[in-house]
């Protein structure tokens, strides 16, 4: 089934240059948007002087058009080849503005190079983390973010100027909305290609008489400037006490950035292709890495640290069915181009605040459904219920009600005091609850050679016979575990090396469930995306899918994730 039928343009094709023009065009609205207004909530936060001010923002759009670029790459390790916009991190606020408070500027830059580390670190270690990052933390991550943004985007219908009627804003906002749903549920072609524009003309259209749009500003910036880079505020010692006090909750942001990050690697690639694939954790390690290279540039650069923005970037694909990744790379040439162009950053600015909170409205909305999808994508059980529901019950009422902030103190209270981090820290911890107490796993380590499957098939009847399994469910486990190593062998055809790679397989026996994972290295196809083709395929006499059609047949669940390095297949048996 063709889940995205919208998309005109996959990740990897290459559009006509005026489509990549116009789609680069319209991220770069969104992407400058965010990220003028985070820089200017951290300048006004920290207190910084309006010196410091233009070099932050300055810093922030280079940045951010870096790794933007860097994220449409596919090179190696590093950048995974699809449209993700990136911009300063809300996240970060709190943290480095506490930061500035005790140790001034240079504290907080050697901080934020210190939490760069994490996302490294996170990348590299992701197969291992597989438990904790699972589909289920993703999409309550997904819903939480987008419940906590939705009051914003309510509250800009009426951040009009005082002078004009309130229903000024409600107005131009309801001419917006109407606009941009007509033209997504019915447009197509160029109509569509150009809908943010087109919502962002309506509204302009409607401001003008009703008196909210406002083009001061923008006569009276500069068409050229560079920032005075005598504001760079340079580094602060390791060895303070302030530096080693403040590290901890530094770390603790990044490591749920971190989490945020890969959730949101895995997201961008099921909406870049007409026909979603299993996630590749490659690509999802590459997010990481880009995210950590901005961190990286953020704090020597001594700015506010960027993350991705995933609902921008779906909106984007969404509206205009481009998911091409060379568009990525006119955004972020254009975003570095803007920051020695203020003229022009400043004519974008003054887009009516009701039209930007009518998009992030589509925004999020599209945003939390992604979440819903996501947590379903495996089936739903009590225990995901029960995951799901208390850590968006956590989030969300401390969105309204925050009650740690003063009994943690100033310091803490800062980590802690963003609902969604304390959301995604209860669906994890949850989690890892499960993976702790669930049946302890069994492992068996060989080479993946087809010389292993008595070994294999020992070590499974055992595991079965030992939670009382019958002679059929045990044949069919063992059958299962054939057909799984028989298709990792057939998918290892190119694979060149001097030396037999190793297969270790673990399984976690239940009296009605046997989980079994099989890692290994082999070749690019991937076994899930395989035995999803054949669903929807006529059944045919090809010798060659034989082992991919029975594991079909034997396997209630069958997931292969690649990463870097090693490949885990994990297989899913009923009793």
């Amino acid at each position: 089934m063709r889940v995205n039928e919208h998309i005109r343009y996959e990740a990897d094709d290459k559009p006509p240059a005026l489509a990549t023009l116009s789609v680069a065009a319209q991220g770069v609205v969104i992407a400058l948007s965010n990220t003028v207004a985070l820089v200017t909530i951290f300048a006004l936060a920290s207190g910084s002087s309006e010196s410091y001010f233009s070099w932050a923002l300055f810093a922030s759009l280079v940045i951010a058009g870096a790794v933007t670029a860097l994220h449409a790459a596919k090179f190696g390790r590093v950048a995974p080849g699809y449209i993700l916009l990136m911009g300063p991190a809300a996240p970060f606020i709190a943290v480095c503005v506490l930061a500035i408070t005790q140790g001034g500027f240079a504290l907080m830059s050697s901080l934020i190079v210190a939490a760069s580390l994490v996302q490294f670190a996170l990348a590299f270690w992701l197969a291992q983390l597989r438990r904790v990052i699972t589909p289920v933390v993703s999409g309550v991550a997904f819903m939480l973010i987008a419940a906590s943004a939705m009051p914003i985007a309510i509250a800009r219908l009426e951040n009009v100027p005082a002078d004009v009627s309130p229903l000024a804003g409600p107005a131009v906002g309801a001419a917006a909305l109407i606009a941009a749903i007509i033209l997504m549920l019915r447009a197509s072609g160029i109509l569509r290609l150009f809908a943010i524009p087109i919502t962002i003309a309506t509204g302009w259209i409607v401001a003008i008489p009703l008196g909210v749009y406002d083009f001061r500003s923008a006569l009276d910036a500069p068409w050229f400037g560079l920032p005075q880079f005598s504001a760079w505020p340079g580094f602060g010692s390791i060895l303070l006490q302030d530096f080693l006090a403040l590290l901890p909750v530094f770390l603790i942001v990044s490591i749920v950035v971190g989490i945020k990050a890969s959730n949101e690697g895995a997201s961008i690639q099921q909406v870049s292709w007409r026909r979603p694939r299993a996630v590749d954790f490659r690509g999802v390690q590459g997010t990481l890495n880009v995210s950590g290279v901005g961190i990286l540039l953020s704090g020597i650069a001594g700015t506010l640290p960027p993350l991705n923005y995933l609902p921008s970037s779906i909106a984007l694909i969404n509206f205009t069915s481009v998911a091409a990744r060379r568009a990525g790379f006119v955004i972020g040439a254009m975003l570095i181009v803007l920051a020695l162009l203020p003229k022009i950053v400043a004519v974008l600015l003054t887009i009516p605040r009701p039209v930007t909170g009518v998009i992030l409205i589509i925004v999020m909305g599209l945003l939390f459904v992604e979440g819903i999808r996501t947590v379903l994508q495996d089936g739903f059980s009590q225990q995901k219920a029960i995951i799901v529901g208390t850590a968006l019950s956590i989030g969300i009422g401390l969105q309204t009600h925050n009650i740690l902030v003063e009994p943690l103190g100033s310091t803490w209270g800062a980590a802690f005091g963003n609902s969604v981090v304390v959301g995604i820290l209860a669906a994890v911890l949850m989690s890892m609850l499960v993976e702790i107490t669930s049946s302890r796993r069994r492992r068996i380590e060989t080479d993946l050679d087809i010389s292993a499957l008595p070994e294999i098939q020992e070590f499974l009847r055992g595991l079965a016979s030992k939670v009382r399994w019958s002679e059929e469910s045990i044949a069919k486990l063992s059958s299962a575990g054939e057909e799984t190593l028989s298709t990792m062998l057939e998918l290892r055809d190119d694979y060149e090396v001097d030396q037999t790679p190793r297969l270790v397989v673990i399984a976690r026996p239940s009296a009605r469930i046997m989980e079994m994972e099989f890692l290994a290295v082999f070749s690019e196809e991937n076994i899930e995306d395989r035995i999803s083709y054949m669903s929807e395929q006529a059944e045919a006499p090809d010798v060659s899918e034989l082992s991919f059609r029975l594991l079909r047949h034997y396997a209630s669940s069958v997931r292969h994730r690649k990463y870097h390095g090693i490949d885990i297949v994990t297989v899913q048996v009923d009793a």
